[in-house]
């Protein structure tokens, strides 16, 4: 770097020099530069040495912009997460070995302002043995605040109690500590509650510790969430409670937690939002839970501040969204993203079929609303996105698919940052890799670091393996577009030379579980499904499905399995008797997604070979060592899912037409499949510790060592099978499937904007030599409760037309429609469906002239 000078000069007007947000990353930048053996000065009042200036404007506060003036710069921002999210970029520039002055000049010209108004990162607490030592660790949370803001992240989610589901789990709590929270944090005045074995130093202490996070969040230019998501203060069953509480009954347990959470809120001011789960599953029967919750949320409206309620959607009704309409309180809904997991950006064109409403049997009172009259609001947005709605809704990405692996793919991640909006929804909570490590009672002393290796050990900082996923996901969230250069930089100082080949190994592989888990809707809870270490679910009737038959349609196996979203892909049963029957429409086909899934693994296995070879010459480097097994694995799940699609497709095939071809060729991608996860034991032998803990049930923790007897038993139940079928000799035959109509010349313009009560006419045109024969238009209202309607399109000329009725559009709702397509020649394809990174919403979301502007609600206050 060129020596100092004296324009190496920071202007901070003493308003913005006093914002504490501003100084944390002034601070950012002079570390940056001092780091590399220059020195930037600051001052309150401008002069000719300025190289930067900062000036307030009337811009939103995570707004700004670089301009030149003389021989100066200016950054105007509307408040101190502008000025945060430009000073910290020219820090990154400058730790990436660019000069401070050349960073200024190459910033001039940029502008920039949020994509999603929240972007949030949730932390939780889920065990006492693994997670009480980062939550008193001052420089743990120095480091990974900074990094979270630096990702232009601008909400911090600690979840307290979400490890747990009360009246869920098959057996009780014995790991509660900072479950129901009040008593491992307070003493109340006039309530003798205690956890016992948390005496008054402790309480002092957690206390202290909660204050101090919530204090740094701010500093950064955060919001700071405080998730009590249990309420709970004996799980019954067969608990065992390790802090047992106690000075509570069912009669005072509602006064108790209203005024501790009145003192809890003014014991850490700091705190912008509380987010609770209200349905039963929080420790509140749905049965009358509004008389609870009323006295919960009376003591949080009176708390003398705003603050933000943030309600898990499962089971909201009136009643609940009645209790917390008071004075100073925000109501938020935040729905699972797609179920719990992590899945493609879009939004389920439409839930399964078993998450409709049914009538509450009598006996069910506990969970009637959540798993009966309101059950589809279990796994998505439910029917919460009507344009009159007077309470905001956000996602939340869920923690099923993938706590353990490297993920980073720009391309999925610019999608959430795209669609997290949806519908006008404010933005996204993403639940956080190792995530509930340790739930459930199933953590021990010192394990949270899930590597066995010790040169591989993260020494407490675990989180720092994953900060290229942090990075992906905050940048994209705020921007979309970011410059390919954000996360190119980062790779660089991390891998040097294999830059290039890690970002083009990892990005198509991190497709591999999102795509799976759309596909492959098996279980929406996290606690029975881990598409990361698949635990098998065979193929045949005469294997045991173990723990998957419970969400799930009868009999549980691969062929009956629903998608996540059955609008927009076949089951693997119905794809096949439709092609039988000569009856296939124009959803993707397992085949297609199996093609989808070999050509991830193939796109990636020429840069995973450059990352191989260079790890082997270089077995000193522990950051390479990680990212290889990762993608190793990686490559191999893709390569599994990928033959078991197609050797579910076969063994479909087998049982529609007794042709013992398909299952010989079942049996042969089966072994292809098999081969690929068998694999991965050898990969992970001594990396990762033998028994990797999220929990205590068999798809919550184990080694994918474990996991490969399931799929032995199901391939010798296929080979008996073929053996009583006579058909040893026979040929493997495939299923032929035809291929899909995609339509370079296909044209729609979508709609600004529809009339409620008018009809809607949709057009989508085709030249004449594509060979377009027939459109049906499907659409709804953005309400997952309902299902689609369709319209057979009339031809003319320029394409073809369909409407939707004028009863239809008179609506609260946003509508939502794509076109199914069929070719002269048979083909079929959906419009606008998917691109080749799977990024794309398929469906077209267009609002009515009614809704006016109502924008995008404003991101959290910092």
């Amino acid at each position: 770097m060129p020596a100092p000078t004296s324009s190496d000069h920071l202007h901070l007007p003493a308003p913005l020099a006093a914002d504490p947000v501003v100084a944390w990353a002034a601070g950012q930048l002079t570390d940056a530069v001092a780091a590399r053996g220059g020195r930037l000065g600051s001052g309150t009042e401008p002069g000719p040495e300025d190289l930067l200036r900062l000036e307030l404007d009337e811009s939103p506060d995570e707004a700004y912009r670089v301009e030149a003036d003389g021989g100066a710069a200016v950054l105007r921002a509307g408040g101190g997460r502008g000025f945060a999210y430009a000073l910290t970029e020219l820090a990154a520039q400058v730790r990436a070995g660019a000069d401070l002055r050349t960073a200024v000049r190459d910033t001039v010209g940029t502008a920039e302002e949020p994509a999603v108004p929240v972007r949030g990162i949730v932390r939780s607490f889920s065990s006492v043995d693994e997670d009480l030592g980062w939550f008193h660790d001052r420089g743990f949370w120095a480091e990974y605040l900074d990094w979270l803001a630096v990702s232009r992240f601008n909400r911090f989610h600690l979840a307290l109690g979400m490890q747990y589901n009360y009246g869920a789990d098959p057996h009780g709590a014995t790991d509660n500590y900072l479950c129901f929270a009040y008593p491992f944090l307070l003493e109340v005045p006039g309530w003798d509650v205690r956890a016992e074995g948390v005496d008054a130093g402790e309480r002092a202490r957690n206390l202290a510790s909660l204050q101090h996070i919530a204090a740094e969040t701010r500093r950064r230019g955060m919001s700071f969430q405080l998730g009590l998501w249990n309420h709970a203060y004996d799980y019954g069953r067969d608990s065992v409670h390790r802090y047992p509480i106690t000075g509570l009954t069912p009669e005072t347990h509602a006064d108790y937690s209203a005024a501790a959470l009145g003192q809890l809120l003014e014991a850490v001011p700091e705190v912008e939002g509380l987010t609770f789960r209200v349905h039963y599953e929080g420790g509140i029967h749905d049965f009358q839970h509004e008389v609870f919750w009323d006295k919960v949320f009376a003591a949080a409206s009176s708390s003398g501040r705003p603050l933000e309620i943030d309600m898990h959607a499962k089971g909201v009704d009136q009643a609940l969204l009645d209790a917390v309409a008071k004075p100073g309180l925000r109501p938020v809904l935040s729905a699972k993203y797609w179920a719990e997991h992590m899945g493609l950006p879009y939004h389920q064109t439409s839930i399964r079929p078993q998450e409709a409403a049914k009538p509450i049997p009598p006996g069910h009172e506990m969970r009637g609303i959540t798993e009966f009259s309101r059950r589809f609001t279990r796994y998505g947005y439910g029917d919460f996105l009507a344009e009159d709605r007077s309470v905001d809704l956000m996602f939340r990405v869920w923690p099923g698919t993938q706590k353990l692996l490297l993920w980073g793919d720009p391309a999925i991640a610019s999608g959430y940052g795209r669609l997290s909006t949806f519908a006008g929804s404010r933005g996204v909570d993403f639940c956080e890799p190792l995530f509930f490590k340790g739930r459930k009672g199933s953590g021990r002393k010192g394990g949270r670091d899930p590597y066995a290796d010790p040169a591989l050990q993260l020494g407490g900082r675990e989180w720092r393996k994953h900060a290229y996923t942090y990075l992906l996901w905050g940048r994209m969230l705020h921007n979309p577009d970011t410059r390919p250069e954000v996360w190119q930089r980062f790779l660089r100082a991390e891998y040097g030379d294999l830059a290039t080949s890690v970002e083009e190994a990892l990005s198509p592989l991190s497709r591999v579980l999102p795509l799976v888990t759309v596909v492959h809707g098996v279980g929406g809870s996290n606690n029975g499904n881990w598409p990361e270490m698949y635990v098998n679910l065979p193929l045949s009737q005469d294997v045991d499905p173990a723990h998957y038959a419970h969400d799930t349609v009868a009999p549980p196996v691969w062929g009956t399995v629903s998608p996540f979203d059955p609008t927009m892909f076949y089951g693997i049963d119905e794809f096949v008797a439709d092609l039988a029957g000569g009856t296939q429409s124009g959803r993707y086909t397992p085949l297609e997604v199996a093609g989808w899934l070999q050509r991830m693994v193939d796109d990636a296995a020429p840069a995973l070979g450059a990352v191989r070879t260079a790890a082997e010459g270089s077995p000193d480097d522990v950051t390479l060592r990680r990212t290889l097994v990762d993608l190793e694995v990686l490559s191999r799940l893709g390569a599994f899912f990928a033959g078991k699609f197609r050797a579910a497709t076969a063994y479909a095939a087998w049982q529609e037409s007794r042709d013992p071809g398909h299952l010989v060729q079942a049996l042969d991608d089966y072994a292809l499949a098999r081969e690929a996860y068998a694999g991965i034991p050898t990969v992970v032998a001594g990396v990762y510790v033998d028994d990797l803990r999220f929990g205590p049930e068999s798809s919550e923790h184990g080694h994918w060592s474990t996991r490969v007897a399931g799929i032995d038993a199901d391939v010798a139940a296929l080979r008996a099978e073929l053996e009583a079928a006579g058909g040893g000799d026979v040929d493997a035959r495939p299923v032929a499937a035809p291929a899909r109509f995609v339509g370079g010349s296909l044209r729609h313009e979508a709609p600004a904007a529809f009339v409620r009560g008018e009809d809607l006419v949709l057009r989508l045109d085709a030249a004449a030599e594509e060979g377009l024969a027939d459109v049906t238009l499907h659409y709804r209202h953005v309400d997952q409760s309902q299902a689609f309607r369709s319209a057979k399109a009339s031809q003319d000329e320029r394409g073809f037309s369909a409407s939707v009725p004028a009863d239809y559009t008179a609506t609260t709702y946003p509508l939502m429609y794509f076109f199914e397509t069929v070719h002269r020649d048979g083909r079929r394809g959906v419009h606008p469906g998917f691109g080749p990174e799977l990024s794309e919403q398929p469906y077209v979301v267009v609002h009515s002239t009614a809704h006016g502007d109502r924008g995008i609600p404003d991101a959290p206050a910092a």
